[in-house]
């Protein structure tokens, strides 16, 4: 019983130096200040390594290890007792932290990871005291595939994406397969998370059959909802673990916008002409308002299809000859004053012609000197 002991005290003095020594590497690293505490106490959480001014996420959970990680994700941490923090200018944090039972039993650590941006993690075992303590699931040794290179998504935004279709990726990665049986036609779950909310994951099947110690390609399609902008990240699970993350940085759709704005602009024009027709045709038709104009928009016609007088024509007709200007064409008074009534014109009088005499009644046209029909005053003739 004494060489176990002995162990576990080795353990918690060497991993205050594992963990300097993984921030020493550029690792992320966590370190605690007591290896163990009841519920309702609390520990202090030192994190150094991390990515300056990136937000984490501190939580206590249980069936983990710090080798295999989080077996049951999220869903085996105290997530309601857990704690964000943002690191600083160096990439360092320090967070005080609640102790509270996980829902999964012991063995236990305190799970630190990013909550948006490039994925990073790191995990410092504790112990819950008074809390359920089970062994660890066991492996299956049968066929296991893991991540050999970096995961990428491949393709590119379309036009069609710009006015808020779906954006869609393909994931690429090459696994491996470091169990003792082959891998036939595996399985994945591909999960898609926007910021800190969970992923929402999506069986997919791939067609193929991964020997022993060999290596395969893998292509998995990917795809948004529609309209989809912000920060995402795509991850794979296969057996219950996850193998891969890939941030995914997607594009406003501008064209929407751009949609909407027209929208607002050309319907309240329509509407406007719309209603300006209709009003203009229910008017009656001796309204002053529509005598000036027809149906085209332009001056109406006269009683004999001839264009109606507009404003600019009495200047001119008080130019043309034998036209009374009006008073209105006469122009202001001496005083400045409204302009004196004139008297209404009428043909002149020659004094030579008699009044019952017309002097375009000859047939030739050519005017006659008046007849003396007297016969008290014979007409003088003059000398022969």
């Amino acid at each position: 019983m004494r060489i176990p002991a002995v162990v576990a005290v080795l353990a918690l003095l060497l991993s205050p130096l594992a963990g300097t020594t993984a921030a020493a590497a550029g690792k992320p690293a966590v370190e605690l200040s007591d290896s163990q505490a009841g519920t309702g106490g609390s520990i202090t959480v030192t994190g150094t390594g991390w990515r300056p001014g990136a937000l984490l996420m501190v939580l206590i959970c249980g069936q983990s290890s710090t080798d295999r990680g989080v077996i049951g994700g999220t869903n085996s941490c105290a997530n309601a007792d857990g704690r964000a923090v943002t690191t600083d200018s160096k990439g360092a944090f320090r967070k005080k932290l609640p102790v509270a039972e996980p829902p999964r039993p012991c063995p236990c650590v305190v799970h630190v990871a990013t909550a948006t941006g490039r994925k990073a993690a790191a995990d410092a075992p504790f112990l819950v005291a008074g809390h359920d303590v089970e062994p660890l699931p066991k492996e299956d040794e049968d066929g296991r595939l893991t991540v050999l290179t970096d995961t990428g998504l491949d393709g590119s935004s379309g036009l069609l994406t710009w006015f808020g279709a779906p954006p869609s990726r393909t994931l690429v990665l090459t696994v491996g397969n470091i169990g003792a049986t082959e891998v036939e036609n595996p399985v994945f779950q591909v999960g898609t998370s926007h910021g800190v909310f969970a992923p929402q994951w999506e069986e997919q099947q791939w067609r193929g059959t991964v020997r022993p110690g060999a290596k395969a390609r893998i292509s998995l399609p990917v795809e948004l909802p529609a309209g989809a902008h912000g920060d995402y990240t795509v991850s794979l699970k296969f057996g219950g673990k996850v193998l891969a993350e890939q941030p995914w940085g997607v594009g406003r759709p501008w064209g929407v916008t751009l949609f909407w704005l027209l929208v607002a602009v050309v319907v309240p024009g329509a509407l406007f002409r719309i209603g300006m027709a209709v009003v203009d045709r229910v008017r009656p038709a001796g309204s002053p308002a529509r005598a000036g104009r027809n149906r085209g928009g332009r001056p109406g016609r006269g009683a004999h299809g001839g264009p109606r007088r507009g404003p600019w024509l009495p200047g001119i007709a008080a130019r043309l000859p034998g036209r009374d200007p009006g008073p209105a064409a006469a122009g202001p008074g001496p005083d400045g004053g409204p302009p004196p009534r004139s008297r209404p014109r009428t043909a002149p009088s020659l004094p030579w012609f008699a009044p019952d005499s017309d002097p375009g009644s000859a047939g030739d046209g050519l005017l006659s000197a008046p007849q003396n029909s007297s016969p008290t005053n014979p007409t003088r003739k003059g000398n022969t």
